[in-house]
């Protein structure tokens, strides 16, 4: 079994063993944190003038369901000149009907099917911890490079701290980052409340979820721009 289909066997696993409404943002430890996740990313564009996303042309690896493109439209990205993959099949079909003018391909990340320098702004979510072979990061970090134009930015979403609970994925640290993409900019912040104590918070306080989120130690992802540095 390949790298990439063990994932996607493993999401094919998690899609039948979830309840359908874990991710709902009915719930109050999911919506804390996805408007958490969003005051965040609106600054990290705005600081790297990427926002608002209108007249960028912007690729997601690991697209899913769409949610990140479908909010990069809400905020002025022209849906026209979005696109993503995903190797899920299903999961894409889902992202089309939020964004019927992307460009959504099913396939792997380690050979994206866009030219050179084809797009201002490349995002991946939660794909690098996913991965557990090292060359495929390798691999996948240099499509994301290759597709991205020289002023452009790489906006990164993911686990710099393992889930104890789940040995399917691996916490990407700082230095790694650093290695999978050298001679670049790199930007990193700790961001979001780990994900159990929002959903066991959030619902009791929504200002404790606040008050704990402000606590590093409690922050499980890195929220982070990658660009390349002037002159190389």
């Amino acid at each position: 079994m390949t790298e990439a289909e063990r994932i996607r066997q493993e999401y094919e696993r998690r899609d039948r063993q979830i309840r359908a409404d874990y991710y709902s943002l009915a719930r109050p430890g999911v919506l804390f944190g996805y408007t958490q996740r969003v005051r965040q990313i609106v600054g990290a564009l705005a600081r790297e003038g990427f926002y608002p996303p209108a007249g960028l042309d912007i690729c997601e690896v690991g697209c899913g369901t769409g949610q990140w493109l479908a909010d990069l439209v809400q905020w002025g990205a022209d849906p026209a000149r979005v696109a993503g993959i995903d190797l899920h099949a299903g999961r894409l079909e889902e992202a089309r009907r939020r964004i019927p003018t992307a460009d959504l391909r099913v396939g792997d990340a380690a050979w994206l099917p866009w030219a050179d320098r084809s797009f201002d702004l490349v995002l991946q979510s939660t794909v690098f911890t996913s991965i557990l072979d090292a060359s495929l990061k390798r691999r996948v970090a240099s499509e994301m490079m290759r597709v991205m134009r020289p002023a452009g930015a790489i906006l990164w979403y993911d686990f710099y701290r393992n889930n104890p609970a789940n040995p399917n994925v691996r916490a990407v640290a700082a230095t790694e980052i650093r290695r999978l993409f050298p001679d670049c900019q790199i930007e990193l912040r700790r961001v979001t409340l780990a994900p159990p104590l929002a959903r066991l918070v959030a619902p009791v306080s929504w200002m404790l979820a606040l008050a704990l989120e402000a606590l590093p130690w409690l922050r499980t992802h890195y929220l982070g721009v990658i660009r390349v540095q002037s002159g190389v």
